[in-house]
């Protein structure tokens, strides 16, 4: 099986890299299972997906529930058939120095960034293993790979996912799970929007985005690559960033 046929379910789908990947997996086609916390703009996108004559479904997914997480899953398996890939997208970034002492911040990045990827897991790992393979592609940063001042929590909870799926890579050599961490630098997303209060900052990291982000397109060709590999083959890690980037 190449991508054509596989389901996938992809988290943070409504913008950005996930809503990318949606659309470039769809038109490959794979049927795909959107899931977000913006209904509105996933129902959107699940109606431009059909309309090209893709195959596409929508869940409203919190990811720091577990129980949306399963829903998310079980739609792939209710509509389609089977799940043959998660792609855990969804993420989100505080930006300061940690003496700022921004503990909610803190807090959400750990909820969403790792608990968010551990419930996905725990959602579709019994279906990977029901059905005998499956995949679990899960977008990190090159902010785990080059630790920088504002970024500590971000970068930390990046590399707690790296650390997660290796130890499960390990755990799943009897050819049933693969996993693969993708790495993006600066991707022209709506990451940056949220992350930074002050609005100095704020538009100094803006800027900086424009100038040097790719186009999130870039990094949906990268999870079809990944994803597109022979069953007996895993793309573990890959980092994609600007060309121009330090």
């Amino acid at each position: 099986m190449t991508i054509t046929g596989k389901v996938v379910a992809v988290t943070g789908a409504s913008s950005g890299i996930g809503a990318a990947t949606a659309r470039h997996l769809a038109s490959l086609g794979a049927p795909v299972v959107l899931g977000a916390r913006r209904a509105d703009r996933l129902d959107g996108l699940a109606a431009e997906i059909t309309a090209g004559g893709g195959r596409a479904a929508a869940v409203r997914v919190d990811v720091t529930d577990p129980g949306d997480l399963r829903a998310l899953v079980d739609t792939a398996v209710d509509r389609f058939g089977r799940l043959d890939v998660l792609v855990g997208n969804a993420g989100v970034s505080r930006i300061g120095p940690m003496a700022d002492l921004d503990v909610e911040g803190w807090s959400a990045m750990v909820d969403v960034n790792v608990k968010g990827i551990l419930h996905g897991i725990a959602a579709a790992l019994p279906v990977f293993r029901r059905q005998g393979r499956g995949h679990l592609v899960t977008v990190v940063s090159t902010s785990g790979l080059k630790i920088v001042p504002t970024q500590a929590v971000y970068a930390g909870t990046k590399n707690a996912v790296r650390t997660l799926l290796e130890g499960l890579r390990q755990e799943s050599t009897d050819g049933v799970l693969r996993t693969t961490s993708i790495s993006p630098g600066y991707v022209r997303t709506e990451l940056v929007d949220h992350a930074v209060d002050d609005p100095v900052a704020r538009e100094q990291a803006k800027r900086t985005m424009a100038e040097l982000g790719i186009d999130p397109d870039a990094v949906a060709r990268a999870v079809a690559f990944a994803i597109d590999q022979p069953e007996d083959v895993e793309i573990g890690d890959l980092t994609i960033r600007p060309a121009r980037q330090g």
